[in-house]
């Protein structure tokens, strides 16, 4: 079972009201788009995602409520016509919480998890072209240790791509985590392919022009009184996201609502791991 996180606090800092238009950016497989679905009367959500195969989920595990959701398959970049294409040009929330979801993670074919002996592929749309394999075995080595270091913030970036050119071919994510494991052996809890596999999953995914995307057209897309809720899971997603916030309040186009981020609660962390590294940020439009 799914278990969307900050749930609670996603929905408090949205202020959802039971006649509002709603996007959840992010549909995963739709536990954000249900929650707010059963609070609304008159309103409407449009669940989006770029995941073909998750949104299909989502809309098998919201049907109950289907009557108030719109559903659309696309990335950031194309939100503005994902309203259009509803009749709209604003709505009153945009939630986004930008973790992979838990059927990518734990679909062996998806190729996301460095315990998956699958194909090494990663990619959010299964349309797009460019796979975590072709960039592990084709890559220059330079080029591979600037994007783990950059895009995973590892800092034994260089000497993971040298084991990575010198192991090539990699097969799968399983062997791709054991040439990085005898690389840079486990110092921590987590384990050492950890930053490298989500810096791959970032580059397939172009998640940075992405997320650079959504918060260029989220303050566009929200009326004023309009809120906008942001959850991250990396330190480099949540930099940005309280750059843009911080930007806009500068501006007076926003209200900061979280001074610092909003991180979950401790039973949520017991009851969902996954939710450990959640930072939730929220600003309301002017």
């Amino acid at each position: 079972m799914h278990i969307p996180v900050q749930v609670r606090e996603a929905l408090e800092y949205l202020g959802v009201r039971p006649d509002g238009i709603y996007l959840d950016a992010t549909a995963g497989m739709g536990g954000h788009t249900r929650e707010i679905a059963q609070r609304l009367t008159t309103g409407m959500v449009i669940a989006n995602d770029r995941d073909a195969e998750s949104l299909e989920m989502a809309r098998q595990n919201t049907r109950e409520w289907a009557d108030r959701i719109r559903y659309h398959h696309g990335k950031f970049s194309e939100l503005p016509e994902a309203l259009a294409t509803f009749g709209l040009a604003q709505v009153d929330g945009v939630l986004a919480d930008l973790g992979a979801s838990l059927y990518q993670l734990t679909d062996i074919q998806r190729g996301f998890s460095f315990l998956s002996d699958g194909p090494l592929d990663m990619r959010m749309d299964r349309t797009a072209q460019t796979t975590a394999g072709d960039l592990v075995n084709h890559m220059a080595e330079k080029a591979l240790a600037d994007l783990i270091f950059e895009l995973g913030e590892e800092r034994r970036a260089r000497k993971i791509a040298r084991a990575i050119v010198r192991a090539r071919p990699i097969r799968s994510p399983l062997h791709l985590a054991g040439v990085v494991e005898r690389a840079v052996p486990r110092t921590g809890r987590l384990h050492p392919a950890t930053q490298t596999f989500m810096a791959l999953r970032m580059a397939v995914n172009e998640e940075q022009e992405e997320l650079d995307a959504l918060l260029r057209v989220a303050p566009q897309l929200t009326a004023s009184g309009g809120r906008i809720v942001i959850i991250s899971f990396m330190s480099l997603e949540d930099r940005k996201v309280k750059e843009k916030f911080r930007s806009l309040g500068r501006e007076n186009r926003a209200v900061i609502l979280t001074k610092h981020p909003i991180r979950p609660a401790e039973d949520e962390i017991r009851n969902n791991a996954a939710s450990r590294s959640a930072k939730l940020r929220a600003i309301e439009m002017k």
